[in-house]
């Protein structure tokens, strides 16, 4: 790629970032303190803070300089409960570590996120951290779990050596030179042990294969069995990596300091510079200062943080940006807040009080930008909560609040529904819901109440009436009078409220019978049964009125009595909705979604691998609302945290079975 290489010397030591991507619990925290600590940041963090640390639910970002070129590095929160945190770091960064440990049976948890950076072309790099677990584990045996869930080739960088079960250093199958880990210390230069020479030209030999591929040169002297320098496989390794046409697997143990600097030696040789990636998200080097806002907090008293990559620089504080003026500009070495006077192009930072910029926002110098550059969309939410407030005085700062709240983080939406009376949250799952109350009491001190949400049933008939009504009232002056016979009977379903009028003769004047139609449709807001009658009609047949005494609400009035009497009578039954749910699942646990599914009275309507995602199903079903408040909670501990879905509304039918009380419960404060 000449485009790329001349890129790169034009950029010189251009700001890079990297974003640290992994499941929980695979160390990508220890991975980040690691790395800062190795680029010229404050000392680590002890062990036993790290453990103690709380699981991270937000991006962290610190800056630092390896070998003089400056980066970013970005630490994202492992649940899948947040996984739209880490979306939003990979839209802005120029390559990915993605974390996983030595275990092949926890090669499929990673599936999603390799999956995800091979969607989004970002550059990769797998760490595969913990190695010093390994035992008597293979690491071939962990890049044959891994390769699977990746459509790009996955290639060993390096070989662990190996005393007795002990892993004590590696082989670089780049430079075959041999290294010994060293606690907390770079590893150490060692002649390459005798018993290593066979598996370490295996292992080169198949990464060379790899790349010859994309490599003519490179194709000619393996084919000749020729032998290959160090720099005639950094160049093809360094082009693949940064288009995105091969994965690099590298080794290590971050908590230990093993491979941390290698790693940043990678990073630093294969990582794009910000031009080529500017390039590859569409910006230009041209044109006025670019930016992308990727994370947004509210921090108190500092006021809005709009944490956002600078496609095109310089930006500079006090700047307009986006139609506003910049209030301050953060970065963060070794992880701490420093103000800066500007940021260059490439670099990652916090621009202080844009307000009206949103999360994925795309601004420009003066104004807004003439088009926005693509974003992750929020994932659809697959759990709720409705939240009161203990004090009513507090439901205005709760409005304000939870507006906040939803511009922090994009994959929580909030809606009010009226009918039932409630204000839903809607997210990732109860931790992901449960931080966002906890966020709620700490900064705007409020204090909320949680349930689950109530269903939106609904009722109907199931028998034709006919209903007489009237309604007569005498007073001092003018009196009260309207006589009026209905029809209620049936509709099929989906079919709605339909009024018709059959009045003939002039028994009740014509300028009467809108308010029946009107009082007979209001009616329907609650039936016998206390939810919204739908699917029926109602016929207006026949009636008597007085010259003086009758009215538009005279004739109201008896609709309602006639409505309320006639409902009552009419067979009512209970509605609940039912929704169309797509849960997809690694084929290993299709059987177990099926079960989970028709123990919620769901009806299976088939299953089929998930186009382009080898090895997943996708199972489809009918399940009544009221059986999915937990549904994600069960269907991750069932697939060890991989299983999700989605869902529609399909139709309603006759509620059947057993229905949640606290679910039917009229609306209530």
């Amino acid at each position: 790629m000449p485009e790329a290489s001349a890129a790169r010397q034009e950029g010189g030591a251009r700001p890079r970032s990297v974003a640290l991507v992994g499941p929980q619990g695979s160390g990508k925290s220890t991975l980040f303190e690691a790395l800062l600590a190795a680029a010229g940041g404050a000392a680590r963090r002890s062990s036993a803070d790290i453990r103690s640390r709380i699981m991270g639910t937000e991006i962290r970002l610190g800056h630092g300089a390896y070998l003089g070129d400056p980066w970013a590095v970005i630490d994202t929160p492992g649940s899948v409960e947040f996984a739209y945190e880490a979306a939003c770091a990979l839209a802005v960064c120029d390559i990915a570590v993605l974390v996983c440990e030595p275990s092949p049976d926890r090669a499929l948890a990673v599936a999603p996120l390799l999956k995800q950076l091979e969607e989004g072309g970002i550059p990769t790099i797998v760490f595969v951290n913990k190695i010093d677990t390994l035992g008597e584990g293979r690491i071939r045996d962990t890049l044959a779990a891994l390769q699977p869930c990746s459509k790009r080739p996955l290639v060993l960088r390096q070989v662990p050596i190996r005393e007795g079960e002990q892993i004590t250093g590696y082989v670089d199958l780049v430079s075959e030179r041999a290294y010994r880990f060293r606690k907390g210390q770079p590893s150490e230069l060692i002649a390459l042990p005798a018993g290593m020479r066979d598996r370490e030209a295996e292992a080169r030999g198949a990464l060379l294969e790899v790349l010859a591929d994309h490599d003519d040169g490179l194709l000619e002297k393996v084919l000749e069995d020729a032998a290959v320098t160090p720099e005639e496989v950094f160049r093809p390794l360094h082009a693949d990596i940064e288009k995105g046409a091969v994965v690099e697997v590298m080794l290590g143990a971050a908590e230990q300091n093993s491979g941390i600097q290698r790693l940043w030696k990678a990073l630093r040789h294969d990582g794009p510079n910000p031009l080529v990636t500017a390039s590859r998200r569409g910006v230009t080097p041209e044109g006025e200062p670019l930016v992308q806002v990727f994370k947004t907090q509210h921090t108190g008293a500092a006021g809005k943080l709009s944490f956002a990559r600078v496609w095109r620089g310089p930006v500079k504080d006090g700047q307009q940006m986006g139609g506003a003026r910049i209030g301050g500009i953060t970065r963060f070495p070794a992880g701490e807040a420093t103000r800066v006077p500007e940021a260059e192009t490439g670099d990652i930072v916090a621009l202080g009080r844009l307000e009206g910029a949103a999360t994925g926002a795309t601004l420009v110098a003066g104004g807004p930008a003439p088009e926005q550059l693509s974003f992750p969309q929020p994932p659809e939410p697959v759990y709720a909560l409705a939240v009161t407030t203990e004090d009513r005085k507090d439901d205005v700062k709760l409005s304000g609040a939870l507006q906040r709240i939803a511009e922090e983080d994009p994959s929580i939406t909030i809606s009010y529904d009226g009918v039932l009376g409630q204000t839903v949250l809607h997210g990732q799952g109860d931790i992901h819901l449960g931080n966002a109350l906890q966020r709620l009491a700490a900064n705007y001190g409020l204090k909320l109440n949680s349930a689950h949400p109530r269903v939106p049933f609904k009722e109907t008939i199931r028998k034709a009436v006919h209903q007489h009504a009237r309604h007569k009232r005498q007073t001092g002056g003018h009196g009260q009078f309207a006589d009026v016979k209905l029809e209620i009977e049936p509709r099929g379903r989906g079919e709605g409220f339909l009024f018709v009028d059959r009045i003939v003769g002039g028994a009740i004047p014509k300028k009467f019978i809108p308010a029946v139609g009107e009082a007979a449709e209001e009616a329907c807001k609650k039936g016998p049964l206390g939810f919204p009658v739908v699917d029926i009609a109602v016929t207006l047949v026949d009636g008597q009125f007085h010259s003086v005494d009758s009215s538009d609400m005279a004739f109201a009035t008896a609709t309602r009595i006639g409505m309320q009497e006639g409902l009552a009578k009419a067979d009512p039954v209970l509605l609940e909705p039912i929704d169309h749910v797509t849960v997809t699942v690694p084929n290993d646990y299709t059987a177990s979604a099926q079960r989970l599914l028709t123990g919620r009275r769901g009806q299976i309507l088939g299953y089929a691998e998930k186009e382009g995602w080898p090895g997943w199903d996708e199972v489809e079903a009918l399940v009544p609302q009221a059986e999915l408040h937990d549904l994600i909670i069960e269907l991750r501990s069932l697939t060890m945290g991989l299983g999700t879905f989605r869902r529609r509304f399909d139709h309603l039918a006759e509620a059947r079975g057993p229905v949640h009380a606290a679910a039917a419960a009229p609306a209530a404060r």
